[in-house]
């Protein structure tokens, strides 16, 4: 029986309705893909929240709305709230949204808040004192070598109460027509090998042969429209419940 640790990233910051119909953009959205995603086997929920206008968001005000409803819709789902800057949000206002929604967990790019160095000690210190874990969110191997030198510096906190030490490998996203490949997981974990705990997300129609790779290596895995919404035959997957349901027959040894 597989016991695989499973998040769902239903949305992102860039896709909408015309991508596909089933993905999340209002409130209502989010809960309702929540309850299914749980139903299909998902323990986590990664959110991006949208504005008015259907944008990627930072407010918050509908961070809290949110994690509010979430927690009364599907309490035994952990959240976790993305900071990502998405080419429109500066570190200060990434910085801002943390320390208001003081989250309990929040995906954080070491390469986003690099924009404004002589920030980061004090966004990771404020994570670490209002109890914010931090996933830290890795595209290669030079962020990787950021983070390590934010460590030795005491940038980012390595002691284990300040909950400064997951990481999430990113395959893929900067890779021609961003496609990943079981194999890019590679690189991340020869430097990185001492991870206390891991998570991969996947580009492309690979997703989740990446997937099923990092299970096997010990990894935490992240699946959902936001990296992928087909598998590796392009077909599209009916919703992200679905996807997330068919990882599991594959994690199970009964691929679809």
């Amino acid at each position: 029986m597989d016991h695989s640790y499973i998040m769902v990233a239903p949305n992102g910051a860039r896709r909408g309705k015309a991508d596909h119909p089933a993905l999340p953009v209002t409130l209502q959205d989010t809960v309702e893909t929540a309850k299914s995603c749980q139903i299909a086997g998902a323990q986590a929920l990664h959110l991006h929240v949208r504005d008015a206008k259907g944008g990627h968001s930072l407010d918050a005000g509908r961070y809290l709305e949110a994690l509010a409803e979430l927690a009364v819709q599907v309490p035994a789902m952990r959240v976790q709230i993305t900071t990502e800057a998405a080419g429109i949000f500066d570190v200060a206002a990434q910085f801002e949204c943390l320390a208001k929604v003081r989250p309990d967990w929040a995906s954080i790019s070491v390469r986003e808040i690099a924009r404004a160095p002589k920030m980061a000690q004090k966004l990771y210190a404020t994570c670490a004192e209002q109890g914010t874990e931090v996933q830290h969110i890795l595209y290669n191997t030079d962020d990787i070598a950021l983070l390590r030198d934010w460590q030795s510096r005491g940038i980012i906190h390595t002691a284990p109460e300040a909950k400064q030490g997951s990481v999430l490998f990113v395959l893929g996203r900067y890779s021609d027509g961003q496609i990943s490949e079981p194999s890019d997981l590679d690189p991340f974990l020869a430097a990185l090998p001492d991870a206390s705990r891991w998570m991969i997300c996947a580009f492309g129609p690979q997703e989740h042969a990446c997937l099923a790779a990092a299970a096997q290596r010990g990894g935490d895995l992240r699946v959902g429209f936001e990296n992928s919404l087909c598998n590796s035959q392009n077909f599209v997957h009916e919703t992200n419940a679905s996807s997330v349901a068919a990882l599991r027959e594959l994690l199970q040894g009964n691929p679809a």
